[in-house]
């Protein structure tokens, strides 16, 4: 099986979404269609989990919201009027069912799912001493640490037991939890990964992003703020809590970048009046002759409307992409898998022919996209072909929710912009600047104070430690050691 959209395959991919639903006659029908909405943040796995004032009661598969989620008997067979949802693409964890969320277990207080969207940086650590300490683990999942260290906790009520847990725990997480005291949905300290409350009359919802709001129809009411915990009671009750006393917020500046759809709104800001700024201050620092801006679509789009906006270039579709196509298909030989590729995606060769074009995408990871892309332009008659990246180069790994490769494959860490140049074939690469992204946000990178983002991807300052890294990168040094002396 391959994929049709080689345009996907070279992407760094978020771990997944989150929507959850409290105080609904249908809830579990909302949360389905809360995650079609949320499907772009993780297409590997989805999964419901409810409650109906008793029992829990859970489905999960592998695939899309769509197919698993949309027939009756499967709603059915979620009743009760709270539940929440996920769905997911592996970052840590093997892909298989029983790393598919919500996890459920039966805890001393009840029934306890979880829903995460992030990464646990110390979950192997962790993990390691709650074995030793006699816990089971039925899945692979960095999520599964928290079940057991709310199990394992020494306090008395399980909210105790839950910030207990949290406070044990390095890295990323925006989470919904139900219980049968009630739901929970909190961030982690530095906000990293993104959550919002919304309301739909009595209802309230959490999701990962407002554009899951907009599908249900429901009022964005607020951000949850970083290291906030806001519980909703089963008779209704919203309360706040903040127990880890002042934060440094520093949220994923990608999910601006490219995480994110363009319709939602995240910590405030329209993602596509941040895209379209975005392009305009890449035409700012990296002008050329042209005769079209064209965009890579999907996610090269607002930026591209933003440069041609900001240089006078006309903005034109030069890759014209085919909606009705699935996500993969039988591939008997390389000659049909090369043929594929332009299913999804294919040159308007009429528009191209003869024409100085700029191609605007929102980043390069190993650069495999890229250089197909640049192959198809050529091939369609383009006089000439210049690349501009609508984010600093990508050199260093994410480990906070994000499916990146490993730092050695990053073309931005191998290459600086001559020799991608020379390994992309484009007549002229060019990326924003890291000020010019900050600039584009409203924001200036100052070296005085902490940064406003978590930037690591392009920058390497990780706003957390990351103990398990360290732990590898210790092993994988005495390893070494131990050969030298053999």
């Amino acid at each position: 099986m391959i994929t049709t959209n080689p345009f996907d395959d070279d992407k760094l991919r978020e771990e997944c979404g989150i929507f959850g639903v409290s105080r609904a006659e249908t809830a579990s029908a909302i949360v389905a269609l809360g995650l079609h909405a949320l499907q772009h943040r993780g297409q590997e796995a989805a999964g419901i989990t409810s409650w109906d004032g008793h029992d829990f009661h859970t489905h999960r598969a592998m695939g899309h919201v769509a197919g698993n989620f949309d027939r009756d008997e499967v709603i059915r067979g979620l009743p009760g009027d709270t539940a929440c949802g996920h769905v997911r693409y592996s970052t840590t964890g093997e892909t298989s069912l029983r790393n598919v969320q919500p996890l459920y277990a039966e805890l001393n207080s009840g029934g306890f799912a979880i829903a995460h969207n992030g990464n646990i940086s110390n979950a192997m650590k962790l993990r390691r001493e709650l074995i030793r300490r006699g816990s089971i683990f039925q899945s692979t999942s960095d999520t599964e640490v928290i079940i057991h260290l709310v199990a394992t906790s020494s306090y008395r009520t399980l909210l105790d037991k839950f910030i207990d847990a949290l406070k044990q725990v390095e890295g990323a997480y925006s989470l919904i939890v139900m219980t049968p005291e009630g739901m929970i949905a909190c961030r982690d300290p530095l906000g990293i990964r993104p959550l919002v409350m919304g309301t739909l009359g009595e209802t309230t919802i959490f999701a990962s992003e407002t554009v899951a709001l907009d599908v249900v129809g429901a009022d964005y009411v607020r951000t949850i703020d970083p290291g906030e915990l806001v519980i909703v009671t089963n008779d209704g009750q919203i309360r706040s809590h903040r127990p880890f006393g002042d934060t440094h917020p520093r949220p994923c500046i990608f999910e601006h970048v490219y995480f994110s759809r363009p319709d939602s709104i995240i910590d405030n800001s329209s993602v596509y009046s941040v895209r379209k700024a975005i392009g305009a201050q890449l035409a700012i620092e990296n002008p050329v002759e042209a005769d079209y801006v064209i965009p890579v679509p999907d996610s090269g789009v607002p930026a591209a409307i933003g440069y041609a906006q900001q240089s006078g270039i006309p903005f034109e579709l030069g890759i014209i992409r085919s909606h009705y196509i699935g996500r993969t298909f039988i591939q008997p030989g390389d000659k049909v898998r090369h043929l594929g590729v332009k299913l999804k995606h294919n040159a308007n060769r009429a528009l191209i022919k003869g024409k100085r074009i700029v191609l605007i995408d929102d980043s390069i990871v190993r650069g495999t996209t890229s250089l197909k892309i640049v192959q198809m332009m050529r091939e369609a008659g383009a006089a000439e072909v210049h690349m501009r990246i609508a984010s600093p180069p990508t050199k260093h790994s994410c480990f906070y929710g994000v499916d990146t490769p490993e730092r050695t494959k990053l073309l931005a860490h191998k290459l600086d912009v001559g020799g991608m140049q020379d390994f992309i074939h484009a007549d002229s690469p060019s990326f924003i600047s890291i000020d010019g992204l900050y600039k584009a946000l409203g924001e200036a990178k100052r070296a005085d104070i902490r940064p406003q983002y978590c930037d690591a991807c392009f920058t390497g300052d990780y706003p957390t430690t990351l103990t398990d890294q360290d732990d590898v990168v210790v092993t994988n040094q005495l390893e070494l050691l131990a050969e030298r002396v053999v």
